[in-house]
Formats: C-alpha cells, structure tokens, sequence
C-alpha cells in the first residue's frame, strides 16, 4: 500500500485572499456565461465545454501551485486556463477564432494553450493528455526542475486505456505528476455508476502503488489544502498522486446537450453547493460586506464585456498561415 499524503503546510486564509479566489470563480463563471451567449449568437462555432459549477476545483488548484508548474488537461478547460493565467481576453478569442486567442484562433475551445502562463493546452481525444502530462513530468524530472505537472482529466476518462499506461509509467519513475480527476458525475450522458463498477477514480491508483486522495471539491479552500498535500508529495520526488476531487457541472456535456438524462431535481439539490455560494457565505462571516462584493462583481463584469468585445473586435487569422503548424518548413 502506498503511504497516505501528508497534511496540508498551508495555514487558513483570510478575508482578503479568499476574496480573491472568490472573484477568480466569479470571473471564470461569468467568462462562461458570455460564452454561452456567444456561441447562441453563432460568434463561437464547433463545440464549446462550460466548466460552470466546478469553479472552485480550478481556483482551488491554482492557489495551492507555483507559477512554474505545468498543468494539461481535456477540452473542458475554460475555467482551468483561466485559472492558471490566462487572461479572459486571449482565452474568448480563440474561443470566438481570432488571430489574438491564445493560439492564434487555430485551436479553438478544446485547445486553448499559453506556454507564458505554463499551460500546456487542452486536448480534445478523452485521455490521451494522460499519456502527455507523463511526458511532461519526464522531462520536468530531467531537467531536475523543481516544477509538479497537473494532469486534467473526468471520470469519463479515467477509463481509457492512456489513462492506465501513463499511470503505470508515472509510478514505475516516480514522476512528478499529479493526476486530477474531476468527477462531475457525468461522462458526456452517461452517469458514473453505468459506466464503472469503481466510482472513486483515485483507487485506481492502487493498481500500481500510487499515492492517492479523494473529496468533495465544492469548497475551494478544502480543494486548496487537499491539492497542496498532493502537489507538495509529488514534487518532494516521492512519486506521482492520483487525486479524485468530486464536484458537479451546472450546465450540460457541450452546448449542444440539453442534458436530460439527470434525475429531477438533481441539479437543483446540487446547486445548493455552488462553490461560489458558499464562499460568499464563508466571506460574509469573515466580515465582508455587500459593498466588497459589490465592487467585485462590477470588476468582473467589466472584465468579462471587455473579453467578449475583444474578441468580437479581433482580426480573423490569415488563411496563408492555416497550415503553419501542420507541416515543417520546406528546406528544413
């Protein structure tokens, strides 16, 4: 068996910083709902994932990382990208396909990717980014870089044949990576109990020795102290961790899914853990006031007019440079 996780060196924070995680959740939330709005609009085109309701397990994240850290992930990585750096701007452009998104309009949602920021992109193939998060921490390990890699990926992935093989070698070089699965209940329709007879993702782990931690992520500050004691193990150099944070996604699989497959009332009971909710409560209790929270908002909305507008304003990419990163150039 392997050793249970240390706890968390992190100390509580206070009213100042836990709002600003809180706005970094109301950002990304309110960034989504402007790309929804968007894509009815036709102004965002092919899929398009909304992280709304998993706020907190990005943000979380994000607080208990450095800056040097990698993160990769899947396609629903609006939020994550965010998260981890990327400014709204760049982030609804490439969304909208502009030449200013983040890759230059060639991604598009599933690929939004910011080396400046360390984020290595999203990825739309479900699990094949495990298999590249262990390249990723192979080379973080032989560079002796003192860097973790978070690798993103949802309960529906964990059941891809990558996901087992990138674990397996993970544990086999004590890489330094951190698999995260965001078990949002739902494989694109599919619950978590049709589709695995296991449905805490993070015992997989134990199949090859591997560190492992499971909870519930709605409260970003329990995701920030669980996510350290993982993040921390791992880069100590004694080995990767599997971490199943649960949490719940407001809106359906794609903007396409009506998402109907949910039991009545599921997602009114779930709701009542909105983890932006909840730490507004938590801040009201630490002496927050309504003009605080106010002024937040009035920021984000700002922030997120200012990203669509971007977006809707930006220059389409030149068609000359479509295939510039298909093909190596002549010569070479």
């Amino acid at each position: 068996m392997p050793p249970p996780l240390p706890a968390s060196a992190l100390s509580e924070l206070g009213a100042a910083p836990l709002l600003e995680l809180w706005e970094k959740m109301v950002l990304i939330r309110r960034v989504e709902e402007m790309a929804a709005k968007a894509y009815t609009e036709r102004k965002i085109l092919g899929f398009c994932h909304l992280y709304i309701g998993q706020e907190s397990v990005a943000v979380g994240a994000a607080a208990a990382c450095r800056p040097e850290d990698r993160w990769i992930t899947g396609y629903r990585e609006h939020g994550q990208a965010m998260a981890k750096g990327v400014s709204p701007r760049a982030m609804m452009a490439e969304l909208f396909g502009k030449a200013t998104g983040s890759t230059n309009g060639l991604g598009g949602s599933m690929h939004i990717f910011d080396k400046n920021v360390h984020f290595m992109g999203g990825y739309g193939i479900v699990g094949a980014q495990c298999a590249l998060g262990a390249g990723v921490a192979w080379s973080l390990k032989q560079l002796k870089t003192d860097a973790v890699c978070l690798c993103w990926f949802g309960d529906g992935a964990a059941n891809q044949g990558a996901f087992f093989e990138s674990m397996c070698l993970a544990q086999l070089f004590k890489l330094p990576i951190v698999f995260v699965c965001e078990n949002n209940f739902y494989a694109m329709g599919t619950a978590v109990d049709r589709q695995s007879a296991l449905t805490d993702m993070s015992l997989r782990g134990l199949g090859v020795g591997m560190a492992r931690d499971q909870f519930e992520g709605f409260d970003v500050e329990t995701v920030r102290h669980r996510m350290s004691a993982a993040v921390e193990y791992a880069r100590s150099g004694a080995g990767p961790v599997i971490v199943e944070v649960v949490t719940y996604r407001h809106r359906g699989h794609s903007m396409s899914d009506p998402a109907k497959y949910r039991p009545a009332g599921e997602l009114e009971e779930k709701k009542k853990s909105d983890p932006i909710a909840l730490t507004e409560h938590r801040l009201r209790g630490l002496g927050v006031g309504d003009a605080e929270f106010e002024a937040v908002r009035d920021r984000v909305e700002l922030a997120a007019k200012d990203a669509y507008e971007f977006a809707d304003a930006s220059p389409l990419p030149d068609p000359a440079a479509l295939y510039d990163y298909t093909y190596a150039p002549s010569g070479s």
